[in-house]
């Protein structure tokens, strides 16, 4: 039988001792007595701030998803944003994606922001997290706050804290926010009211203003009016790009759009799709399904905050092909150091940045142009902290990591898929004009720059045990790293706890360098139950002709990595 665990029980005594209502106090008695291996990993510990802010399950819990946690939560960044604005007024802005409870929860956002004499400003309905960091910006406010899970199954949900920047929380925000969470301990502590005082709905005022900065970051010299007829298909995964993405497609100029209907109804279920992660082909299946019936050219898909977009495209004998975040990084990349070279642009003071698990090809294009090209760590909000250090002395063209999330331009400071479909776009628009497809340019790339294939490998373990045996996969990996990989010699292991070594922020993170210019990075995931391990293969291509054997090659050589690693 499960025993109860002692930080568990501490938590849990804490809530029933406060002033919470009686059937919450019941639900939790009952959940101690009847599922004690669910009542521990409810309560042994409090939700925390990863790369993604505030991430869980919905349910009863100090380690789930509720109201009493946003409310707790809400209160304890409220104390430390007016800590570090002690006089004048402070405002905030709150939006929320498509999943279940997230309007109630945005509401208790708000509420509770309000109650402690901020001014609110409230989206009328669903928007995108880009939307957000954007609106902080534009309404000069001291915070903001998105109620989302990104692309987490559905029984998640989460809780985005934004700064005064546009920007997530980072170091020493984030740890000092958790500090003044923590001293929440009892509801009472809590400031709410049950109206609407002090809150400000904002809707089409702030998305034409942002509509317009999406549209001035095009660089089209006449081929979307061209090639306006683009046969564009478009789904938003149940989520909250349909809001805004087909709007800024047709800004650009694209007139064919073709929405995947199904997947067009905003539902925190997902009925359509087992995961709404662009990331896994299988949520895409719908839409490939009618990009093939409509021979159309290019395929865009958001995941449900909008913050993170997948492309697939044509192949010359009509093969589609879905594209996987490094390759979407790459192109990107190359397509906007070009076109900013070919509009002379470049002058030796502009920059681009990648993440240290992002494909290498983006600095050896940058390299190629004279641009440099900075690391960061995994997470956006580490993107967002290198672009506002250098916001007065460099210029910023764009960048990206290989989880799909993308940001051109700096008038937002987190991941922006409404404005990577409209650029994605616009390169198929300027590959067609050259009569080629994105994936013919990709190709191109790996015969300049060299082939570079990567693969991700997730393994999830869930609850307390579950995260206890990733603390021990990386303990092993530490204390006993292999000396080589697929019989390739390892010549540099690079800890990023080890930060005054790397230049970076400590965090979690191992690589493996490998003799052959191969790479395999190491991570806990910072927003799921998950530990990630990130393939990097790299060769020579002297010709098209060679792609496919290559990959095969890859794909084998990785095979040989896992089993090293003994992952399977």
């Amino acid at each position: 039988m499960t025993q109860l665990d002692m930080n568990a029980c501490k938590n849990a005594d804490k809530w029933l001792n406060s002033c919470i209502d009686e059937s919450t106090k019941q639900e939790i008695i009952h959940l101690r007595e009847e599922n004690p291996e669910e009542f521990n990993d409810a309560f042994y510990k409090t939700l925390e701030f990863g790369t993604g802010g505030l991430r869980g399950i919905m349910g009863i819990g100090t380690n789930r998803m509720n109201s009493l946690i946003i409310s707790m939560t809400t209160q304890g960044f409220c104390n430390y944003i007016r800590k570090n604005k002690p006089s004048g007024s402070i405002r905030s802005v709150v939006s929320h994606d498509s999943r279940n409870n997230s309007r109630d929860f945005a509401l208790t956002t708000a509420r509770v922001m309000a109650a402690n004499g901020f001014e609110v400003f409230l989206v009328e309905e669903l928007r995108p997290t880009p939307l957000l960091s954007f609106a902080v910006r534009e309404l000069n406010a001291d915070a903001g706050v998105m109620i989302t899970a990104s692309h987490n199954p559905k029984e998640y949900n989460g809780y985005k804290a934004y700064w005064n920047d546009g920007a997530q929380l980072t170091t020493p925000h984030d740890e000092l926010v958790i500090e003044e969470v923590n001293k929440i301990d009892d509801i009472s502590l809590i400031k709410t009211q049950n109206d609407n005082t002090n809150i400000t709905i904002i809707g089409k005022d702030i998305d034409d203003i942002y509509l317009n900065r999406i549209k001035s970051l095009s660089m089209d010299k006449g081929y979307i009016s061209k090639h306006k007829d683009l046969r564009i298909v478009y789904t938003p995964l149940h989520g909250t790009g349909i809001t805004l993405v087909p709007t800024a497609l047709k800004h650009y100029g694209f007139e064919n759009i073709s929405i995947v209907e199904p997947q067009a109804i905003a539902d925190g279920n997902f009925p359509t799709c087992i995961s709404p992660n662009p990331e896994e082909p299988a949520a895409l299946e719908l839409g490939l399904q009618q990009a093939k019936k409509e021979n159309a050219d290019i395929l865009l898909a958001t995941d449900p905050d909008a913050d993170r977009e997948a492309i697939a495209v044509k192949k010359k004998d009509g093969e589609w092909i879905l594209l996987n975040g490094n390759q979407t990084a790459t192109l990107l990349s190359y397509y906007l150091i070009k076109r900013w070279k070919e509009e002379g642009k470049l002058n030796g003071n502009q920059y681009i940045i990648k993440t240290i698990v992002t494909s290498e090809i983006i600095r050896k294009i940058a390299d190629s142009f004279k641009v440099e090209c900075f690391d960061t760590l995994t997470g956006f909000k580490h993107i967002a902290s290198k672009i506002k250090s250098l916001e007065t002395t460099k210029e910023y063209i764009g960048g990206g990591e290989e989880s799909f999330g993308y940001l051109i331009g700096d008038f937002v400071r987190d991941k922006d898929a409404i404005s990577g479909c409209c650029i994605l776009a616009e390169m198929a628009a300027y590959a067609a004009e050259k009569g080629q497809t994105l994936f013919d340019m990709m190709l191109e790339l790996y015969v300049e720059h060299g082939f570079y294939y990567e693969k991700q490998v997730s393994i999830t373990r869930k609850g307390k045990s579950g995260a206890e045996e990733i603390v021990s996969m990386m303990n092993n990996f530490r204390s006993i790293p292999p000396k080589e990989l697929d019989g390739i010699h390892i010549e540099k292991i690079v800890d990023y706890l080890e930060a005054e070594k790397t230049g970076l922020p400590k965090s979690n993170v191992l690589q493996f360098f490998l003799a052959d210019g191969s790479k395999v990075s190491v991570r806990p995931s910072g927003t799921e139950p998950k530990i990630k391990f990130y393939f990097s293969i790299c060769s020579s291509m002297n010709n098209i002709a060679e792609y496919e054997q290559k990959e095969i090659e890859a794909n084998a050589k990785i095979g040989r990595i896992k089993q090293d690693l003994g992952l399977i």
